[in-house]
């Protein structure tokens, strides 16, 4: 079989599966979960979750795929998934998953002091900006006092995530927050600066 050919039978594959899942064929579409190929897995994962059918323990599995594409994707999908543990993914070779569970992470709303550790590593020390912006912003989706500090050390970050490190001060008031925002309105980046003023306005 040809490249192209094996192309053409995996978007079969993945179309079938998506169909099964508008029809509620909850068993054509959990026989997708073992195919040979992560898009067609992806896509059964996404399919038992439209049929509300998609459980804890699917997504667990899922999170320990050899393909990052379906480690996202469950990533994704445990965000409405609360008791799925997703800190282990903060330490992906991935770093689109590492991102991807950074953001169900604030999804999910666990403000444990385990997960705002994590969450803070992340935001501070990690060497990709895209995962170090998905942290802030969960901590700030959080709104736990013990992830304000990474928050804080975000405002001197790249633009992106110094822009994501503003917005989410919105749940935290005090002293510091407001001088920490006024300072930000001499950002040289204009989307900070309007980021802080919508803030002290408000």
């Amino acid at each position: 079989m040809t490249k192209d050919s094996k192309l053409t039978a995996q978007a079969r594959r993945r179309r079938a599966v998506a169909v099964g899942g508008h029809l509620g064929d909850e068993a054509s579409v959990r026989a997708a979960l073992a195919d040979d190929a992560a898009g067609v897995r992806a896509t059964a994962l996404g399919a038992l979750a439209r049929m509300g059918r998609l459980t804890d323990d699917d997504v667990c599995a899922a999170l320990a795929d050899p393909d990052q594409v379906v480690r996202r994707r469950a990533c994704e999908l445990a965000a409405t998934h609360p008791d799925v543990d997703l800190l282990p993914l903060l330490a992906d070779r991935d770093t689109a998953v590492v991102e991807t569970a950074a953001w169900a992470l604030g999804e999910q709303a666990g403000d444990d002091d385990t997960t705002v550790d994590a969450l803070a590593v992340v935001a501070t020390a990690h060497d990709d900006p895209l995962c170090r912006e998905a942290a802030v912003a969960a901590l700030g989706a959080l709104g736990s006092p013990r992830g304000l500090p990474a928050i804080l050390a975000a405002i001197d970050d790249k633009p992106a995530v110094r822009r994501r490190a503003v917005l989410a001060l919105a749940p935290f008031d005090g002293p510091e927050i407001d001088a920490t925002l006024r300072r930000a309105l001499e950002d040289r980046d204009w989307q900070v600066r309007q980021a802080a003023e919508d803030l002290l306005r408000d």
